[in-house]
């Protein structure tokens, strides 16, 4: 149990508020770190309140990920008042449309949300590590996107594709100073963002999901707190660079 004890380590966690990113602030918790978390409104105190009923701290700092004025110096507020040991990058927005209709500011959005915000994040708190001879810990959340193109999903999917490379290349850069990034791939999984899809009362497409998954049904939230605990304890050290997926069997087809 020791190789999965986070004990002493506090995580900064963005898009924890709901769905996977809050399962994994619960189970990083579960394990024993204290959590910081990135949220849009302070008022939204749904996973503060689960971790400190667990007995860790936890903290809120607002900034709006869609802002790259908001997400400029946000590493350094928070290392101005907390050790940051884990980086969980979880926040992420999807909008489907044609390409050929795609308008440039739901490009801007997506990118910025599910990629250049993360970028900048990954950067800042990787010169932290770095400078302070910190062996950090870095979890991106890929998609089966990262892998697959999809269907009138194309800057979700570029999105996903680029922060599965910058795993990759941020592990490449920062291994040798102890610092370790991977990445999480969920597959379908029941949470509010596809709430639609599994709720149309045409089952079509639902249904055409549901048989192409080996374990015959959608994961849970839940399911994300055992790879985040695992990646994020020494029970992966000599993992970096990778993307695990989380998706009951989807990519093996």
């Amino acid at each position: 149990m020791y190789l999965f004890s986070l004990a002493g380590k506090t995580a900064l966690v963005t898009g924890a508020s709901r769905g996977i990113g809050q399962a994994m602030a619960i189970g990083l918790a579960d394990a024993g770190a204290d959590i910081v978390l990135v949220q849009r409104n302070e008022n939204d105190f749904a996973t503060k309140a689960a971790i400190e009923g667990i007995g860790r701290r936890c903290s809120i700092v607002v900034a709006d990920l869609s802002e790259r004025k908001a997400v400029q110096g946000l590493v350094d507020r928070v290392i101005q008042s907390h050790r940051i040991d884990i980086l969980v990058n979880v926040a992420g927005i999807m909008c489907r449309c044609d390409a050929a209709d795609y308008s440039e500011t739901d490009l801007d959005r997506v990118m910025d949300v599910n990629f250049n915000s993360m970028f900048i994040l990954c950067r800042d708190m990787g010169k932290y590590w770095i400078a302070n001879k910190m062996h950090g810990r870095l979890i991106n959340t890929a998609s089966l996107a990262t892998f697959q193109g999809g269907i009138r999903m194309a800057a979700y999917s570029a999105s996903k594709g680029a922060v599965g490379q910058l795993t990759k290349a941020l592990s490449n850069e920062w291994a040798g100073y102890g610092i370790r990034v991977n990445a999480i791939a969920p597959g379908y999984i029941a949470t509010d963002m596809n709430i639609d899809t599994r709720t149309n009362p045409d089952q079509t497409y639902y249904e055409s999901i549901l048989t192409r998954i080996p374990t015959g049904r959608w994961g849970r939230p839940e399911e994300f707190k055992g790879p985040a605990v695992f990646l994020a304890s020494d029970a992966s050290s000599y993992i970096t660079g990778e993307i695990i997926v989380v998706d009951g069997g989807w990519m093996a087809r």
